[in-house]
């Protein structure tokens, strides 16, 4: 049977992960801590991969029980900040970094997804990620597992095996890890930031046209096809029942598949 193999938070949107043993599931379905802060500009904008190129020369590493974080740049000094009794000399060191003022801001009921029509975690395969490392030369499986940014991983060997966690518009797959039902919602529409070396920021020559290539060419039959408007999408999104919340999902609970059933549009 799989099983929940890794679990990562995103404490700040778009910084590094960490990698914990169990996470509770809040307010909307996120986990606890996955994208708790955010980093935003004078106009309220994320300061993020997608806009900016200088996130990913950001280190960081946290202690989530002192709620700390070790912040610099890659291969240099860190620097070390309480996230909320520090935050304004946090928000003056970003500043300096990125060399126009931003903001650090919390949302401790729900944090700041990525898609906020579907904000639980997010789930990919270990064959996924090994089949997708295999498209390119000198990418190894850690380094697409850090472009992709996924929260849960399983330990499926199968690649693509978490396309089997979506079904058509408008209707959603459940399934559980270990006492929590989730609900997969469809695959995950990527970015520009798969596309870059995740410690420098750099293109990728040729990363998006090899992907949606391989990805067309490998589509697995029990994918979702009527999603694939185009193929640049990988990883599933998900939501979380209400009646699921405060619930705690943990390395190593094992999944099980449920049925496909409808869902209200948003």
């Amino acid at each position: 049977m799989a099983h929940l193999e890794r679990l990562s938070v995103y404490p700040i949107k778009s910084l590094d992960p960490v990698s914990v043993d169990a996470a509770q599931v809040g307010a909307n379905g996120a986990l606890e801590w996955d994208r708790r802060y955010a980093i935003v500009d004078e106009s309220d904008a994320y300061v993020n991969g997608k806009r900016e190129r200088a996130v990913h020369r950001l280190h960081t590493e946290y202690d989530l029980e002192r709620k700390t974080v070790a912040i610099g740049e890659r291969g240099g000094k860190t620097r070390t900040y309480h996230l909320d009794v520090d935050r304004d000399s946090l928000e003056s060191w970003l500043t300096d970094f990125f060399g126009y003022p931003v903001q650090v801001v919390c949302d401790d009921e729900g944090g700041f997804p990525d898609d906020t029509d579907a904000s639980g975690p997010t789930v990919i395969s270990t064959g996924t990620l090994e089949a997708v490392a295999d498209w390119y030369e000198g990418i190894d499986v850690d380094e697409m597992r850090r472009r992709l940014r996924a929260n849960l991983e399983i330990n499926a060997d199968e690649a693509f095996w978490e396309d089997r966690l979506y079904d058509r518009p408008g209707r959603a797959v459940s399934f559980d890890l270990g006492d929590v039902t989730l609900l997969g919602i469809n695959p995950c529409q990527r970015c520009v930031v798969p596309t870059r070396d995740p410690d420098t920021g750099e293109d990728t020559p040729g990363f998006r046209g090899t992907f949606v290539e391989r990805r067309e060419a490998t589509l697995p039959s029990w994918a979702g096809s009527d999603w694939f408007d185009h193929y640049f999408r990988l990883m599933v999104n998900t939501t979380v029942p209400d009646d699921q919340w405060e619930t705690t999902l943990s390395v190593g609970d094992d999944v099980r598949l449920g049925e496909s059933t409808r869902v209200a549009s948003s």
